[in-house]
């Protein structure tokens, strides 16, 4: 539902970069990578620059010197300079290493290529620039992204460049004084030139949220690299606001708890384990230990604007929710279930006693998150009709052709009203549940599979068989729908509908343009359709009388990262992005070429 300027808008933009990153090569393949560049780039060199069985051998030594350095050079950075940091273990020093070598062989070839007709001294010009690059991109990188002090930092970004240079010098150029001269301003220029580039990306951030753009960098990174999310969340608490939160649910009891579907007003959000990414599970997790039955976790009326800032924050939904299971249910008959559709909009409508459950959808067209303000509409309607209590669903069950906002909210508010009102004057009559939920071992957080797995919740009014299905997933392709409800036909059940919890536990996982797989895009469809009928037949196989009642509960002061402060964080993404683009050749290109003036003097 996303308009321009919107908040919607902001997060596609920061999702749009999210296919950016990267994760790197095991190990031994970036050793391997790294042998490669240093002996075949030096060997290479040599043999081109010196053609003889000599220039053979001696670029042979000269390739090993310079991995044998590299190699002993990232055990030492890794187990002692950097020991400590969560980020750079031995792999990731190695790839910071490769990297740097990439940087390196680049000014390598470009001086062998000068120096065939210009002269040995430029291929030694060239392949010192390569040495001050190698420094400027490690201490850049590692200012950006370590949590080491500074003198940590200085070394790790010295001690590669300074190793591998011995050899080179030792064999090729030797040492003079105006080669000490340079050895020791190459390091002033670098280090200079990257800190002013982490200083400027680091006032974005100031000027945009009051906050340090590096901190919250090395924040996100110890989440993505290494699942901390202490680190982020603390600076989420911090830019954060208070609301309170409504959390609804429909309880079902027979001799005992039967299911409970829960619907907080919260959205699982922004990614990974951060805030409340994983609460649909959570709140799954903690009423099935409390209630001990079947617990469904669909998705609310709202959007990112109410992510929640902290594991803390889902504490406090988590407790009003227990709090909320632990009330009897009181309502002994319910109406069947009703869906009207009217070609764009669809609302399915059942009514318990008193209490209306409900829920919208604009499959196949895209359903993502709905505003709020039709929430605020089903409660006006439902009060006109009498109904005391309500619960309302997102089904978010659809990634297909968007529709426009404005159509999109006038159609669902139509078919709001008209499922009210035919609902309402339906019989009611005394109802049966039944409820299960499957754990599939086949689909994983990569692929789009959240903990909860899939819960069916059956309710049977008459001869009237209803299944409502939760998966636990960030919506699901288009189609899919469709195919798992006329699955559904097939095990003996009348009618249902779909959902999906919107976790984003599944977000931030898998590097693809979307940032998450939706249901059914990384996973076989029949497979999954198998375990929704399976849960669909355990359900069926325990229908039991029951009662149900509908709660409500505000949690009041609960921290959410709020729509202003997220949109500044996904535009914060944007901007420093533009002007690193708008910086980095400025700076770098006038570094390389102070440092090239100094080079000629060789």
């Amino acid at each position: 539902m996303a308009t321009e300027g919107s908040l919607a808008k902001s997060m596609d933009i920061a999702v749009g970069h999210y296919s950016s990153l990267f994760k790197l090569p095991p190990y031994t393949r970036m050793v391997s990578l790294q042998a490669l560049i240093c002996m075949g780039g030096a060997l290479v060199s040599i043999v081109v620059l010196f053609p003889s069985l000599n220039g053979l051998m001696n670029g042979l030594v000269f390739g090993i010197s310079l991995f044998a350095a590299n190699l002993l050079v990232d055990q030492i950075i890794s187990k002692a300079i950097l020991d400590g940091d969560p980020i750079y273990d031995l792999r990731r020093t190695t790839g910071l290493s490769l990297f740097t070598w990439v940087f390196w062989v680049f000014f390598n070839f470009v001086g062998v290529i000068v120096a065939l007709p210009f002269g040995f001294s430029w291929w030694v010009r060239l392949f010192l620039l390569g040495f001050s690059a190698a420094m400027i991109f490690r201490s850049t990188v590692l200012g950006s992204t370590s949590s080491m002090g500074w003198g940590r930092l200085l070394i790790a970004s010295l001690l590669q460049p300074f190793a591998c240079i011995v050899p080179f010098l030792v064999m090729w150029v030797g040492v003079d004084y105006f080669m000490v001269f340079f050895l020791i301003i190459s390091p002033i220029v670098g280090i200079v030139a990257s800190s002013l580039f982490i200083f400027l990306l680091d006032r974005t951030g100031k000027e945009t949220l009051g906050v340090s753009a590096m901190s919250l960098l090395k924040a996100f990174l110890l989440n993505w690299v290494v699942d901390l999310n202490a680190p982020l969340e603390v600076f989420l608490e911090r830019l954060g606001e208070s609301h309170d939160v409504e959390v609804s649910l429909i309880k079902f009891d027979s001799s005992k708890p039967k299911a409970i579907i829960l619907v907080p007003s919260v959205h699982p959000g922004p990614f990974k384990n951060i805030g409340s990414s994983p609460l649909p599970s959570i709140l799954k997790t903690a009423l099935e230990r409390e209630s001990k039955c079947v617990v469904g976790v669909p998705h609310g009326l709202l959007g990112h604007e109410f992510d929640l800032a902290s594991q803390l924050q889902n504490r406090k939904v988590v407790n009003c929710a227990v709090e909320l299971a632990n009330l009897a249910p009181l309502e002994a008959k319910a109406t069947p279930f009703l869906k009207v559709s009217n070609g764009l909009g669809t609302a399915c409508c059942q009514i318990f006693g008193n209490s209306a459950f409900m829920s919208f959808s604009l499959a196949p067209k895209t359903t993502e998150d709905l505003p709020h303000d039709l929430g605020l509409f089903v409660r006006q309607e439902a009060e006109k009709r009498g109904l005391s209590c309500y619960v309302v669903v997102n089904a978010h069950n659809s990634i297909g052709e968007t529709v426009k906002p404005d159509e999109a909210l006038a159609s669902l508010k139509a078919v709001a009203a008209d499922c009210l009102e035919k609902t309402v004057s339906l019989k009611q009559s005394s109802f049966e549940v039944g409820a299960a939920t499957v754990l599939p071992k086949e689909f994983t957080l990569r692929d789009g599979m959240g903990p909860g797995g899939i819960t069916v919740v059956v309710v049977r009014v008459r001869e009237q068989k209803t299944a409502y299905v939760v998966i636990d997933g960030n919506n699901m392709v288009a189609g899919l729908r469709e195919k798992v409800l006329s699955a559904l036909s097939s095990v003996g059940v009348d009618e249902g509908e779909v959902f999906t919890t919107d976790t984003h536990v599944v977000n931030a996982v898998v590097l693809v343009e979307r940032g998450y797989h939706p249901v059914g895009e990384n996973m076989g469809h029949e497979k999954l359709i198998e375990y929704v009928k399976k849960a669909t037949l355990d359900a069926l196989s325990n229908l039991e009388h029951a009662k149900a009642s509908c709660h409500k509960m505000t949690v009041p002061d609960v921290k959410v990262i709020g729509e202003e402060s997220l949109q500044k964080l996904c535009l914060l993404i944007d901007t420093n992005l533009k002007r690193a683009k708008r910086i980095v050749v400025p700076i770098f290109a006038s570094s390389g070429l102070l440092l090239m003036l100094f080079l000629m003097f060789l």
